[in-house]
């Protein structure tokens, strides 16, 4: 339902801008290809260096392999605001692109080589945590709304993907842990460095 600020803002003519992130932790033995595609997507949206276009479609990647290990969600969160102001939606979602940067283990290994010293089998972890950051123009009620809960978090995943197509990203990024082979998130480390997770 749209609140009083919104309909005077829409009056006015202002561009409604959403900034959101989502949290979505995963566990179990199974989740290892998924981090080769998170890696994967990540490389390109580095390739790419910003291109709205080809981060998009990285997002419908890792959004339909996440749907894909529906049976892997282990608890979920999202945070977000609505502003009218393209200035203002920036400066929020670089405050959260950096807080998910910062976070344990979320530092991609954009060149892998394997060095002759390194083992040639890595420890594999069960526990993978996804941070993804939008901002687009308009409204997505299945965005807007709490997503630790299973269906609504599908419907979000599938509402992120739709917008990719209708062209309303203004920014997209994408961060996780452990976001390199070989690095272990244990069950304590996701509840110290993620707080913010509910479990679904």
């Amino acid at each position: 339902m749209m609140s009083i600020g919104d309909r005077f803002n829409q009056i006015r003519g202002k561009t409604r801008f959403v900034v959101s992130r989502i949290f979505i932790h995963l566990q179990g033995e199974e989740i290892a290809p998924l981090l080769g595609v998170l890696n994967e997507n990540a490389r390109n949206a580095v390739d790419a260096d910003g291109d709205l276009e080809v981060m998009g479609e990285c997002l419908v990647n890792v959004c339909q392999s996440l749907l894909q290990y529906q049976n892997y969600w282990n608890s979920a969160s999202n945070e977000g605001d609505v502003v009218w102001n393209e200035g203002e939606a920036g400066d929020y979602v670089e405050e959260l692109f950096t807080d998910s940067a910062n976070r344990y283990l979320a530092q991609p290994d954009i060149n892998p080589m394997v060095g002759e010293n390194e083992p040639l089998s890595l420890p594999i972890t069960d526990n993978l945590l996804v941070m993804i950051t939008v901002a687009f123009e308009g409204e997505s009620p299945e965005i807007e709304t709490d997503l630790a809960e299973y269906e609504a978090l599908s419907e979000g995943l599938k509402a992120l993907i739709s917008l990719n197509y209708k062209g309303g990203y203004r920014a997209i990024a994408l961060h996780f842990s452990p976001a390199r082979l070989g690095e272990i998130l244990t069950e304590e480390q996701t509840i110290l460095n993620f707080p913010e997770l509910i479990p679904l």
